[in-house]
């Protein structure tokens, strides 16, 4: 079974070459898969990089990673495509993991882990995030969510349904519209944890976190409004989340209107109280990971909800193209 992996890369000379010895030095013989990069028109060095090792590169104009991605999955020649970032680096196993579940002929979908080294306290976590959704999936027969940083479908699956929506020129949540539409779908899609990339690129201050989060917000609303039967429960997102978000809003809210009458200022406190109660679970889970996480889990968790609720609220009264997947992709199931 030949595999093709997958990588979108702009601007990415810091990091490019350590992703790709990491996918040339694999535990599959090297004749079983190949290594396709896609340069998004970048303007430093990341091409001549690219050119010093054995890969197929191709060339566009910028227009995204979702653009990239499909015109890799066009030119690949693999059974299975897999996809990650330019700034990750593949544990030496990684390829060989992320196939391994499709032996089971309903698997259409597969989802690795994302994992990083010691960092500072944002970083931290940003990594128990993950890992707390990783715990909630590792328990699930199928899945409602692949994301790009380590991803793996059939190809004839892939072209039949479009691949990603071009309309996303971002970096954000064209993997959760994909996945989404396959959900619809009679087959299956699987994590397996085993099949790990390390990630260069977390947000590393409160002020980065913020701002990425807010951005996740936005375009989660837009795909939202596609899907709107995700946006009670999916697979991916603890039930808490969904719910601090609301809170946090109403926090907002009444924390202006709590200067108008004093009623206002009970209603802050009792859902401030709720905030607090809900991040129980959280807090218990990380103590099981870094107590410093644990002890400053409310505050951080305030940031996350308070970011991806003002960019929903933002999604949700915007449209940042005339009329989501307008290009052509299928729906089948919807």
């Amino acid at each position: 079974m030949l595999v093709s992996v997958i990588i979108p890369a702009y601007n990415e000379e810091s990091t490019i070459e350590s992703c790709l010895k990491s996918l040339l030095n694999q535990t599959i013989e090297k004749d079983t898969y190949e290594l396709i990069v896609v340069d998004d028109g970048s303007t430093d060095s990341t091409p001549e990089i690219i050119k010093r090792y054995p890969v197929k590169l191709f060339r566009q104009e910028n227009s995204g990673p979702a653009t990239a991605r499909n015109l890799g999955a066009k030119n690949s020649s693999g059974e299975i495509i897999l996809f990650t970032d330019a700034d990750c680096i593949a544990d030496p196993n990684w390829i060989e993991e992320m196939i391994s579940p499709f032996i089971d002929e309903e698997v259409i979908a597969v989802k690795g882990a994302y994992k990083r080294g010691k960092g500072n306290l944002i970083m931290r976590f940003v990594q128990i995030e993950f890992e707390e959704r990783y715990e909630i999936l590792s328990k699930l027969n199928s899945i409602d969510m692949i994301d790009t940083y380590s991803a793996a479908f059939r190809r004839n699956i892939f072209m039949e349904y479009g691949g990603f929506d071009t309309n996303f020129t971002k970096a954000n949540n064209e993997d959760t519209e994909l996945s989404y539409r396959l959900s619809k779908t009679e087959y299956r899609m699987v994590f397996n944890p085993k099949a790990k990339v390390y990630h260069t690129g977390h947000p590393n201050t409160i002020f980065k976190y913020f701002k990425l989060k807010l951005r996740i917000g936005f375009w989660r609303v837009i795909v939202y409004k596609r899907f709107p039967d995700k946006i009670l429960t999916d697979t991916y997102t603890p039930k808490t989340l969904k719910f601090q978000v609301l809170i946090s809003l109403l926090l907002l809210g009444t924390s202006v209107l709590s200067f108008l009458h004093s009623l206002f200022f009970y209603a802050f406190l009792s859902f401030l109280f709720l905030f607090l109660i809900s991040s129980i679970p959280f807090i218990r889970f990380s103590l099981r990971k870094d107590t410093s996480i644990a002890l400053l889990a409310p505050f951080f968790l305030m940031i996350r909800a308070t970011a991806i609720g003002l960019g929903s609220v933002y999604g949700f009264v915007s449209n940042p193209f005339t009329s989501i997947g307008t290009r052509n992709t299928k729906n089948r199931g919807q």
